[in-house]
């Protein structure tokens, strides 16, 4: 298992803005936010990269994008658009190596950047 910041949120050892959780996934607001709405939703299953999901474990990723759809949708933002992103690696913009799904809202594209 790696050690990043996203597992340290998930134990409990680093503080943040939680939104949602379940027994798959965990979203929680990004501490430098790229849109007015940034929300990470994260697996709980440890994968550094989408690379190192399995074809058989495809389902979380699946998972991220319905609850992230789900939150946009509870905050009442789905019908007005929104983005989702998921970086990989270095040269893909990756900066934190275990995957993650970046939900972003609250203004039109191109009001914000791609998320790190």
């Amino acid at each position: 298992m790696h050690d990043t910041i996203f597992h340290k949120i998930q134990r409990g050892e680093i503080p943040a803005q939680l939104v949602y959780e379940d027994a798959h996934l965990f979203a929680f607001r990004d501490i430098a936010p790229q849109a007015p709405v940034h929300v990470l939703f994260v697996p709980k299953r440890d994968y550094a990269t989408l690379n190192d999901v399995p074809e058989e474990d495809a389902v979380v990723v699946g998972r991220l994008a319905t609850a992230a759809a789900r939150y946009a949708k509870a905050q009442g933002f789905a019908e007005d658009g929104y983005r989702i992103v998921m970086n990989c690696n270095g040269d893909g913009g990756q900066t934190v190596f275990q995957i993650h799904l970046h939900l972003l809202a609250g203004a039109p594209l191109g009001r914000f950047g791609t998320p790190g």
